[in-house]
């Protein structure tokens, strides 16, 4: 009784910290970004500047610009694109070190599937078309938000695009290239995996994560919530913030789910509690449509059943891990720390059916304090796809596509986000390297031939 009790307080313990680590972080981000930005009005109220006649030395510049082929970072969980919280960028600045680099806002919270719908009509331009029978069968509106204009109306296979995804946000672009691949979006029956020249994963969930059921994710079903852990605190939250539904904050920050019409003009006082009680919105009991149980190893399984590795697609991935001995935790962010040391220990329980054959517990104990490193690397479940770890950049070229080239590096989770000065130099290395590939070593084996040279090669024909 008394290891019963002791256990129990132990966890309750720890349940406080984590909540109370957690939301100081978010009140720390969104408190900063309402600073900078109050501070930026203040200073331009003062020291307006002077108006400058500006002399244009190139009028192509902007041509120039516009030939490149865009580079688009693509958020995790909880994250956000440009425009949201102020002047704060969820990749720290790394979006300035090219000309040409897309930050798209996608739901923070929302699933897999939905932020790939998004991500495309983000894209493309039009309104946010989630699918009608995906709508039904998880309770929200088939159609979102109107883009009057995408940010690459022009995209197709003769003007694909790279992309570079954080965390969930890798897993996004594989379920956007499959669904591209399978012509899911109503009139635009032109789509082909081709679409997509290149992914880079930072940081990947392509296998799931064994700290969603440290979070509170139910082991036995990988998709159903504990009755007391962290993700009831994050559901508690995510729902009153979207029932209050105050504009301003939520032009601020938002967790996405506007389409699930949780706001208390439209569900009033019963609709709040039918989703607190789980029995509607993104986190109802019987199809729940959010974000955590996509990276659960069970769940991640059957969508990654689904997704192919293309033949001439270009893929690269880097794999964090910060459980290096004899440093252990050292330099883990406050964040990271209790679920780093966590995740290293944690054992599947043996009363239950292991996620897939072969798995081993010892396999999935370095982390990084959100992801198992094993899970990052390629995708491996519940078919291994081709890959190749990568020591040294210059072994590897010319680069192949069809083939997951990854490195492992020393980082936690968020080294690489919302703060450049705590990763250092490792920054710029590691994102200039990322830009310098899209610009300089991923190419489809048959060069895109522009209307004016085919043009120019027909007239030298018939001379000659």
């Amino acid at each position: 009784m008394i290891p019963l009790l002791l256990t129990s307080a132990l966890q309750l313990a720890e349940l406080l910290v984590s909540s109370v680590v957690h939301i100081l972080f978010g009140l720390y981000l969104f408190s900063s970004a309402i600073a900078g930005d109050l501070t930026q009005t203040f200073l331009e109220s003062i020291f307006r500047p002077k108006p400058t006649i500006e002399v244009i030395k190139q009028g192509n510049t902007t041509t120039q610009v516009n030939d490149l082929i865009p580079i688009v970072l693509v958020h995790g969980i909880f994250g956000f694109g440009e425009g949201r919280l102020g002047g704060l960028s969820y990749f720290a600045g790394a979006e300035k070190k090219d000309e040409r680099v897309l930050v798209p806002d996608l739901g923070s919270l929302t699933s897999v599937h939905d932020r790939a719908r998004e991500l495309f009509y983000y894209l493309k331009g039009g309104r946010v078309d989630y699918g009608g029978d995906h709508s039904k069968a998880c309770g929200h509106s088939q159609f979102g938000r109107f883009y009057d204009k995408g940010e690459y109306q022009e995209w197709d296979e003769d003007h694909p695009i790279h992309f570079v995804g954080h965390s969930a946000g890798a897993q996004v672009v594989r379920v956007l290239q499959q669904m591209l691949a399978d012509k899911m979006f109503d009139g635009h029956e032109n789509t082909n995996e081709n679409w997509v020249l290149s992914l880079t994963s930072l940081s990947g969930a392509l296998n799931g994560s064994t700290r969603t059921y440290l979070d509170g994710i139910q082991i036995e079903d990988g998709k159903s919530l504990k009755p007391i852990c962290l993700l009831q605190i994050c559901k508690l939250g995510a729902i009153i913030y979207d029932w209050l539904d105050i504009s301003w904050l939520k032009s601020y920050y938002n967790f996405g789910f506007d389409h699930f019409n949780m706001s208390w003009k439209k569900t009033g006082l019963l609709g709040l509690v039918d989703c607190l009680l789980g029995n509607a919105g993104p986190f109802a009991s019987s199809s729940p449509d959010w974000i955590l149980p996509d990276l659960s190893i069970q769940e991640t399984m059957k969508l990654n059943a689904n997704l192919k590795t293309f033949p001439n697609t270009f893929y690269f991935s880097y794999a964090t891990k910060r459980t290096r001995k004899p440093l252990g935790v050292m330099g883990i962010h406050p964040l990271l720390s209790i679920r780093v040391l966590q995740m290293s220990q944690w054992c599947y329980p043996r009363d239950i059916p292991l996620p897939y054959k072969g798995y081993r517990d010892e396999d999935w104990q370095d982390n990084d304090g959100a992801l198992n490193t094993v899970s990052m690397t390629h995708p491996r479940i519940p078919v291994e796809h081709s890959n190749l770890i990568v020591r040294s950049d210059s072994d590897c070229l010319p680069l192949q596509p069809g083939i997951w080239y990854y490195k492992i590096v020393e980082a936690d989770h968020i080294m690489f986000i919302l703060n450049r000065e705590r990763a250092g130099v490792e920054f710029d290395l590691i994102y200039d390297n990322i830009f310098e590939r899209c610009r300089k070593h991923v190419f489809r084996q048959r060069p895109q031939t522009m209307p004016n040279k085919a043009q120019r090669k027909l007239g030298e024909d018939k001379e000659e």
